[in-house]
């Protein structure tokens, strides 16, 4: 299993609708992609003094799963322009990592 994490920064004001464009454009547009080996999406959010930041996690079966969704370039971050328009700042470049372990306490 492939983690694929991006970061990307709004102002307080830009938070709410940046989140908002995520959740009703961004998300529902990956979903449709409909790439073989795409699990799911997950979004954090943390409140900094003069910032929020996001972060995505993707997860997706294999690296050639990751190039489906994103290319041959599968490093290069993957944002829309009209969130481009709302950030002020985010990775050009995405991480991937591979999952060697998961534990599931029931929680």
């Amino acid at each position: 299993m492939i983690a694929r994490i991006w970061h990307g920064w709004t102002t307080l004001e830009n938070a709410s609708v940046y989140e908002n464009l995520l959740r009703t454009e961004v998300f529902p547009s990956i979903e449709g992609k409909n790439v073989k080996g795409y699990k799911k999406i997950s979004l954090l959010k943390r409140i900094h003094k003069d910032e929020v930041e996001f972060i995505t996690i993707m997860l997706f079966d294999n690296i050639q799963s990751v190039k489906e969704f994103a290319g041959e370039d599968y490093e290069k971050s993957y944002v829309p322009a009209k969130a481009r328009a709302i950030l002020s700042r985010h990775d050009e470049k995405v991480q991937h990592y591979e999952i060697i372990n998961e534990i599931n306490y029931n929680l």
